[in-house]
Parts: structure tokens; C-alpha cells; sequence
């Protein structure tokens, strides 16, 4: 576990939500080369690879609600496992010196209360500020915004949510750390407009969908290392069946949809000499 109490206040952070992606689908794109972006930040972590996780919740929904609570996907060794964040309750026997400890409702406004400039770069239906619903989640930030170029259906929708959050980044001063969050997307059904021809979604398509995002990530993470370190977390909320024992979908209980992709990493701030190079 990284050291998140020594970082908070001198690190921006980064929570990236690959929403709907399955630990297989990312663990055979990772072996297959398929997703070079993800395996050079994947280097930068102890095992150089995904690391299975279980997820706090079954959908979007419940696994967001978690994750800002501090409960991110939990390793599947048996625990208990120390927290990166918590908000302070009595009894916690998950918070460590390194877990960051907020006495806040949720790790939103514990950033915000460190100085955090906070943002949110909506993606799936729990996000898009359509409805009372869809507001909840992205109205815990300083800015928020969905548009339908975010959102499942649009092709290019990773491609939107960076160039937005790159664009609100560079409007913070260089002084003013930034909590940014991103839903992507693009792995959530429907995703068989990644492979031309498709008309069903499967592991396949959400493989091929998944290459895309990983195409698109550079600029979010160059982004925010001009301006400091960065504490970053990639991670699945939740997977997704397709076909399963006849499951389809998810909000069940099945190992496809519990059992997510997770990393964690620290990376330094790029410093202007090394840009020039």
C-alpha cells in the first residue's frame, strides 16, 4: 500500500474508473500487447501487472457510492487490508499512519477541506446530470460535466472526457492541487461499435473498446505530472456478464462482475528539463 497520508497536500490525484471492465478482458489485453499505454503505468507498480481485486459493489451505483466513502476494490487475499483513504469512524481496523483519514462524509469534500480543487469528467447513466439521480455523484465536485460526447453511446467518448479534464486542469494554478475523476465509459455496453461488423457485445468487443481507451489516456496523466506528483488509481468499479452460467449484465453475483482490475502508483512531476528532452 502506497503511503496516501504523506502525499495528500503535495501530490494532485487521479481516480480513474474503467467502468464496466472485467479482470479477464483486461488481464488477456494486457498479455496480448493490446494496451501498451496501461502496461507502461502498469510497470511502474510491484507486480507489473493488473492486480484482482473485489469490488465494494456490484454496479455503478453501489461500487461509486464505496469508492468516495474511501472502500476501494478490496485485494482478495484475506484481510483485513489497509485503506488508502477512510473518513473517520470509530472502529476502523482498516486505517493505518499511511491511510489518509478525513473527517468528512465523503473523500470529495475531505480533498476539497486539504485545498483540493476538485473535478469530475462524467461518463455512464449514474453520471449524466439528466435526472435528481444523476446528480448526486458528480454534484459531490467543484466542476462537473456530462454531454452525450461522454457518454456509452459516443465512439469517441474517451477522447472528449480527457481533452475536457485536460482543458479544467490547466485552468488550476500550479499551486492548487487537483483531485480529478474520470468515469470512462467507453467498456460499458454498448461496446460492439469497437469491432467493425458487431452487433452483440462480448469479451471481445469490450477487449477492443478497452484498446481505444488505452489510446487516449496519455494526455490526461501528462496533464496533471507538469504540474506536480501524482497519486494515481486505474480501476474497474465493477465486470459484466456475457452469458455466464445465462447471466447477463451485472447487479449480481457472479466472479465476472466481483472480480476487477486495480492498480495504484505514484508518478513523479515531469520537470520542464525533461520535456525539453
Amino acid at each position: 500500500m502506497l503511503d496516501a497520508a504523506a502525499c495528500v497536500g503535495t501530490h494532485d490525484l487521479v481516480l480513474l474508473t474503467l467502468d464496466t471492465l472485467r479482470f479477464d478482458v483486461a488481464e488477456r489485453a494486457l498479455l496480448e500487447g493490446r494496451t501498451p499505454w496501461l502496461s507502461a503505468l502498469l510497470d511502474r507498480t510491484p507486480a507489473r501487472a493488473w492486480e484482482r481485486r473485489h469490488t465494494p459493489g456490484s454496479f455503478t451505483w453501489a461500487a461509486h457510492q464505496a469508492f468516495f466513502a474511501g472502500f476501494l476494490p478490496t485485494p482478495i487475499e484475506p484481510g483485513p487490508h489497509p485503506r488508502l483513504f477512510a473518513m473517520a469512524f470509530a472502529g476502523s481496523e482498516t486505517t493505518t499512519e499511511q491511510t489518509a483519514v478525513f473527517d468528512a462524509p465523503d473523500l470529495v469534500s475531505g480533498l476539497r477541506g486539504r485545498g483540493y480543487h476538485t473535478i469530475c469528467a462524467g461518463g455512464v447513466g449514474f453520471f449524466n446530470e439528466q435526472t435528481p439521480l444523476g446528480r448526486v455523484l458528480p454534484e459531490l465536485f467543484d466542476e462537473h460535466r456530462w454531454c452525450p460526447e461522454f457518454g456509452v453511446t459516443a465512439r469517441d467518448s474517451t477522447r472528449s472526457q480527457v481533452a475536457w479534464a485536460c482543458e479544467r486542469i490547466a485552468a488550476q494554478p500550479d499551486d492548487r492541487r487537483v483531485f480529478c475523476f474520470v468515469n470512462v465509459s467507453a467498456l460499458h455496453q454498448p461496446n460492439c461499435h469497437y469491432l467493425p461488423g458487431r452487433e452483440r457485445d462480448d469479451p471481445e468487443t469490450q477487449a477492443a473498446a478497452l484498446a481505444y481507451v488505452d489510446g487516449e489516456l496519455g494526455p490526461l496523466f501528462e496533464a496533471l505530472r507538469r504540474r506536480a506528483p501524482v497519486l494515481a488509481i486505474v480501476c474497474s468499479d465493477h465486470g459484466t456478464a456475457y452469458g455466464e452460467q445465462g447471466h447477463v449484465g451485472h447487479r449480481l453475483a457472479h466472479p465476472v462482475v466481483w472480480e476487477v482490475p486495480y492498480a495504484e502508483v505514484l508518478l513523479p512531476q515531469i520537470l520542464h528539463v525533461e520535456a525539453e528532452q
